[in-house]
């Protein structure tokens, strides 16, 4: 990864950063190219003042430019003027840079990058389409507990399963070991660490009008989603709580 890039990773991860110098040399410039293409389309997909369709549309043109199934123009400046962070600024606007990284690696490697993103770009449409009207005052939920797994292997399990498949070709790729259960390790690792990130963000997510909790599993409590903005009901909540941090203990 040239300077400039290896700065804007710098500039634009800060805490994963440190995890990155740590990595082995091997790997470390493929984790690093896929975070900074997951941060791009995350930006993209969180730019509020567009609207859904436009950035779904960004989003779109980004993934296929990922994939290499577009040639479309790259062109991110009216979303990256929009950006408070200079960091994710820059990081837009030198887009093109980005990808042209891609094409530096292995093929083995490019499909691997290719892969990832396209899972985690699947999971950050949905979460547009799902999230559309939501609102504070019309609380979107997901429907179910498979919803919820399905979101969180999207947007962090898969990031599990690339690691540890660039680890195992690069770092160990003659160990004898069970291959099933690494990869299942691996993706159970990103989903928790997800669950984690959902469980904790639970209030800024419901005045934003979102709701990973699943509906079905409210209701069951005699709940609905606009109940949880009522910390009186923190008590009749707390077991379902407490189920999904189970659950994420035992990905971790």
């Amino acid at each position: 990864m040239n300077p400039a890039l290896q700065n804007l990773l710098k500039q634009t991860s800060r805490s994963f950063y440190l995890t990155l110098r740590v990595l082995p040399a091997a790997v470390r410039p493929q984790i690093g190219l896929a975070y900074l293409l997951a941060r791009a389309t995350d930006t993209v997909a969180d730019t509020e003042i567009l609207p859904v369709t436009k950035r779904l549309e960004a989003l779109q043109n980004l993934r296929g430019m990922i994939l290499g199934t577009s040639v479309a123009p790259v062109d991110f400046a009216l979303i990256a003027c929009e950006q408070g962070a200079p960091a994710e600024r820059r990081l837009l606007e030198n887009i093109k840079s980005t990808l042209g990284e891609i094409s530096r690696f292995t093929v083995p490697d490019q499909q691997l990058i290719q892969a990832v993103l396209d899972t985690i770009t699947s999971g950050q449409e949905l979460d547009l389409q799902r999230f559309s009207k939501a609102t504070a005052e019309n609380i979107v939920a997901l429907k179910t507990a498979a919803e919820l797994d399905d979101y969180i292997y999207r947007v962090a399990g898969c990031v599990g399963g690339f690691w540890t498949k660039i680890c195992r070709a690069h770092v160990f790729p003659h160990a004898v070991l069970d291959e099933t259960t690494l990869l299942a390790d691996g993706i159970r690792f990103g989903k928790g660490l997800q669950l984690v990130n959902i469980l904790r963000d639970l209030p800024v997510d419901l005045r934003n009008g979102r709701c990973y909790l699943p509906a079905c599993e409210l209701a069951k409590l005699g709940m609905t989603p606009a109940d949880l903005l009522d910390r009186s009901n923190e008590r009749m909540l707390r077991p379902l709580y407490n189920h999904w941090l189970d659950q994420a203990e035992g990905h971790l």
